[in-house]
C-alpha cells in the first residue's frame, strides 16, 4: 500500500484507469501514448538539478531531445532530490527532478519566493529495490525485517536488532556473517523515501555506509557478499539480486515488478517527478515545455523502459501533460 499522498493519488489513478501490464514478457509503452511531434522555434538552454535516481533518465532524455532540436543544450546535475528545490527557487535550474514529493517546508520556501506553488510532473514509476549480492542465498524480507536491519529505532515493531544473516535464515552459508549496510546520504530523495516507508520514519543505524549515488550503492554490494542496500530498480546489474518484499510479517513477499507496482502489491513503489516553476496562467518557455512533452511521449517513455524503470500508463501521461498548459 502506498503511503505518500502525491504518489498515492497518481498510482490510484493508474489502477482506476484500468492500466495493466502483462505479467510475462517485456514491458511495453502503453499504446495510448502518442509519438512526439516536433514544433518550430525551439532552442536555448535548460538546466536540471536534482535527483540522482533520475540522473540516467535525464541524460538519455536530453540526448534524445537534442536529436530533435540540435540547437538545444541541456545541462544535468544529479546530486540528490534535496538539491532541486533550492535550485528552482534560485532560478539556476528550470527542471528539478525528485524521487520523492517535495516536503512541506520546501514548498513553503518556494511559495514565499514566487507567490505560488511548484508544479510536480510525474514522469516515471519506480520500484525502490532492496539489493543484496547475487550470491547471497536470501530471497525475501518483510518490511519489519528491513527496518530491524537498517534502523536503530525499529519502529515497525521488530523484537530484536538484526545484525547477522543467520537471524534471517540460520541455514544459509553466510549465517555468521555480519550484515554490511549501504545507503544514500540525506540529500537523496531515495534516502528520505526509504526512511519514511521502510523504516517507518525511524532513524538509520550509524553503521550504514552512505554512498554518493545509486550506482555506488549497487557497486558496493556487488563487491560485498554480506552487503545490503537500496536504490531505484533502474540501477540493477548482474552483480546484485533484488529481494522480494512483504508489507507485513507472514504475508507473501512479492518481486519488484512493474505489475506489482501498478497493482500496489509491492510496498516500495513510487512515482518519480520533475518539479517546475510554472506561474499560473503563464506559459512555460517553449524549450522547457517541449522537453517535458518529449518525456511524456512514446519516445520518452521508451527511454524509461530501456532504463529499467516503469513507464506511465497513457491516461496518467495525459494528465501530466495537462499540467503543462
Amino acid at each position: 500500500m502506498f503511503r505518500i499522498s502525491k504518489s498515492a493519488i497518481l498510482v490510484s489513478l493508474i489502477v482506476c484507469t484500468g492500466a495493466v501490464l502483462a505479467s510475462d514478457g517485456p514491458m511495453k509503452v502503453d499504446a495510448e501514448i502518442k509519438s512526439y511531434e516536433k514544433v518550430s522555434g525551439v532552442s536555448g538552454n535548460i538546466s536540471s538539478v536534482g535527483s540522482d535516481t533520475l540522473n540516467n533518465l535525464m541524460a538519455l532524455w536530453s540526448e534524445g531531445f537534442r536529436k530533435v532540436y540540435p540547437n538545444v543544450n541541456v545541462q544535468v546535475e544529479g546530486k540528490g532530490s534535496g538539491t532541486a528545490p533550492p535550485a528552482l527557487i534560485a532560478g539556476t535550474a528550470q527542471l528539478g527532478p525528485m524521487s520523492r514529493p517535495m516536503k512541506t517546508e520546501e514548498k513553503e520556501s518556494f511559495e514565499k519566493k514566487t507567490g505560488y506553488a511548484p508544479t510536480a510532473i510525474g514522469v516515471s514509476l519506480d520500484a525502490l529495490a532492496v539489493y543484496v549480492n547475487k550470491d547471497n542465498p536470501i530471497e525475501a524480507l518483510s518490511l519489519s525485517q528491513v527496518d530491524a536491519i537498517f534502523s536503530k529505532t525499529r519502529k515497525s515493531g521488530a523484537a530484536e536488532d538484526i545484525v547477522t544473516w543467520g537471524q534471517i535464515d540460520s541455514s544459509v552459508p553466510i549465517a555468521q556473517h555480519p550484515i554490511s549496510l549501504y545507503g544514500r546520504n540525506s540529500a537523496s530523495g531515495t534516502y528520505g523515501f526509504f526512511k519514511k516507508h521502510a523504516l517507518a520514519k525511524g532513524d538509520y543505524k550509524d553503521q550504514v555506509k552512505e554512498q554518493p549515488g545509486s550506482s555506488s550503492v549497487v557497486m558496493a554490494i556487488t563487491e560485498d557478499l554480506s552487503g545490503i542496500g537500496y536504490s531505484g530498480i533502474g540501477y540493477k546489474t548482474s552483480g546484485v539480486k533484488v529481494l522480494k518484499l512483504a508489507e507485513k510479517d507472514g504475508e507473501e513477499a512479492v518481486p519488484a515488478s512493474a505489475e506489482n507496482v501498478l497493482n500496489k502489491k509491492y510496498p516500495l513503489g513510487r512515482m518519480l517527478f520533475i518539479y517546475i516553476d510554472k506561474k499560473p496562467g503563464t506559459a512555460l518557455p517553449a524549450v522547457t515545455e517541449q522537453f517535458l512533452r518529449y518525456i511524456l511521449s512514446r519516445e520518452g517513455q521508451e527511454v524509461v523502459v530501456k532504463s529499467g524503470y516503469i513507464p506511465l500508463p497513457g491516461k496518467i501521461a495525459d494528465k501530466q501533460a495537462e499540467l503543462l498548459k
